[in-house]
């Protein structure tokens, strides 16, 4: 029996490459033969991407279409459009084709043969040297001190079957980082190499504050290695107090030096100052997340819908 498809798209001021992106993807969909249905996620775009998307769906009768009420974010943008899915296999894209539907054949075989996730693995990334930089560093140090396996330069796109879907739509955290979730709930996965385009047209929607953001979401929701670094540099910094002080100690008795007084005291100070600040700041973030769970708020508020 034929597998219904769902594709899910979270759209950021893409009004005007969105017909780019229809027309790859229906031009896929004929090739493919697919009973498509086209979750696209309006995530409080400041053009008129909604407008775009509600003309697109007099064209092609398959899409479904969300406007949030206002920018959340691509992650919870992402996890509304899983939660509007009903398809038997599920991918994730991005609306810049920079993850290309062409390439989604390929991964659906995948779970043709008996996996449940195929994810991409990204080969070569068409952006600057910097950003590369920054992302290759960042999946190491997560992979480094997370609780959970997440896969090395794995990002959200993927192909996933309905029940792995189910699981992650679970978890009802408020800043979710969901390829750190696709890791933890299982099943059987693999990993797919592919080289990621570059953008069709404009300018990414990720700015620097959005990319720190989900950095730490995913370091603080997948790895307790931040609130363990305090204890390390207590004894660290235990352990510069006690030399230190032995060394004057017997600097006194054998040389009867006398004790420096200012300048060590202020830079002990400025230390210890800043050991203190950099420790009340990881503590504080967790506390914010929890508070953030604890205070129950809706982790999106819908607008309006299309065929949903």
């Amino acid at each position: 029996m034929a597998k219904k498809i769902s594709i899910v798209v979270p759209i950021y001021n893409s009004a005007e490459f969105m017909q780019a992106l229809l027309d790859a993807i229906d031009a896929q969909r004929k090739a493919s033969e697919w009973d498509l249905e086209l979750i696209l996620v309006d995530d409080g775009s400041r053009d008129n991407s909604y407008a775009k998307i509600e003309e697109l769906s007099k064209v092609y009768g398959y899409i479904k279409g969300v406007k949030l009420s206002k920018n959340f974010g691509h992650q919870i943008a992402v996890k509304t459009g899983l939660s509007c899915c009903t398809g038997d296999y599920i991918a994730i894209i991005d609306d810049d084709l920079q993850d290309p539907p062409s390439l989604l054949p390929g991964f659906f075989s995948y779970l043709d043969q008996g996996y449940d996730v195929a994810y991409g693995v990204r080969k070569k990334r068409k952006e600057s040297f910097i950003k590369r930089l920054s992302y290759d560093t960042f999946y190491r140090i997560l992979k480094s001190i997370s609780d959970t396996h997440i896969p090395l330069d794995s990002g959200d796109f993927c192909v996933m079957t309905k029940r792995v879907v189910d699981n992650m739509l679970k978890f009802n955290e408020k800043n979710p980082f969901l390829r750190g979730i696709r890791a933890w709930v299982g099943f059987k996965q693999i990993g797919v190499v592919y080289e990621r385009q570059a953008r069709i047209q404009g300018e990414s929607g990720y700015t620097l504050k959005k990319l720190l953001k989900i950095a730490m979401d995913g370091i603080f929701s997948f790895s307790t290695m931040p609130i363990r670094i305090i204890t390390i540099l207590g004894y660290f910094g235990l352990s510069i107090a006690v030399f230190y002080s032995i060394y004057i100690f017997i600097d006194k008795l054998l040389h009867g030096v006398p004790v420096k007084g200012f300048a060590t005291l202020a830079i002990l100070i400025s230390l210890f100052s800043s050991l203190i600040l950099i420790c009340l700041g990881i503590i504080g973030e967790y506390v914010v997340r929890i508070y953030d769970e604890v205070r129950d708020r809706p982790y999106v508020i819908i607008e309006k819908t299309i065929n949903v």
